[in-house]
């Protein structure tokens, strides 16, 4: 069952994320580098955790060492990248304020210290890595929503409203919704050694995920994009 759905991901998953990527090459990029480097980095991590992961669904025992640590490995990559997407995006959208500065170290700081103190809490020698990490990627998730619901507010409260900031932070909100309520449900389901709950939370963070990749490739091929020299990282 665990495989199917994530062959069902990958069919939709990686030909939209090729799609964004190729939307971002026409030009884009040079707007979004961040976004852009999280989209290559997103379709790359995928493509090498394909083999381990579905060598461990199927009981291989190089598979049962391996896809753990390119699991985790690919995790933190894609968090430290969205963190880079959130903060670039915000960069953009406070770029009229006149207290910008302190906006930006603030955030940027706030944020570094919770992904830090959130490690700290949660970090066991004694557990595997899945038992510590989960929750510590929920919180980098719960962190990242806040800072994109704030990003949302700004935005929404801008004279001149940026469409395409607004779908990309929408994007985000879903993602980070989504993933923290799959991995709050996977990391009960540990506890409670429930293989139904866990593909529950499984299947909602894949859903997140294909959302906020259609979202972005109907943002970049159709909403328009405002040319300011101060919205140029």
């Amino acid at each position: 069952m665990r495989l199917a759905i994530q062959l069902c991901g990958l069919a939709i998953g990686l030909p939209l994320q090729l799609l964004i990527i190729g939307t971002l090459l026409r030009g884009g990029y040079r707007r979004f580098p961040f976004l852009f480097a999280y989209m290559v980095g997103d379709f790359l991590t995928t493509v090498v955790e394909v083999p381990s992961a579905v060598g461990y669904d199927r009981g291989m025992q190089w598979a049962a060492f391996a896809f753990p640590a390119v699991h985790w490995f690919n995790v933190v990559v894609m968090q430290v990248l969205v963190y880079a997407v959130v903060m670039s995006l915000i960069y953009q959208a406070t770029g009229q304020l006149r207290s910008r500065r302190i906006v930006r170290v603030s955030l940027i700081a706030g944020a570094i210290l919770f992904a830090g103190i959130s490690f700290l809490i949660h970090w066991d020698p004694a557990l595997n890595m899945g038992s510590f990490m989960t929750p510590w990627t929920r919180d980098l998730n719960f962190c990242s929503s806040v800072l994109d619901l704030a990003l949302w507010a700004m935005l929404i409260a801008a004279r001149e409203k940026d469409h395409r900031l607004l779908l990309l932070s929408g994007g985000l909100g879903i993602q980070f919704t989504g993933e923290a309520m799959g991995r709050s449900i996977r990391q009960l389901a540990l506890r409670t050694r429930s293989h139904a709950m866990s593909l529950t939370g499984a299947i909602m963070m894949l859903m997140a995920d294909l959302v906020v990749l259609y979202i972005w490739w109907q943002a970049f091929r159709t909403a328009p994009v405002r040319q300011q020299s101060g919205a140029t990282l």
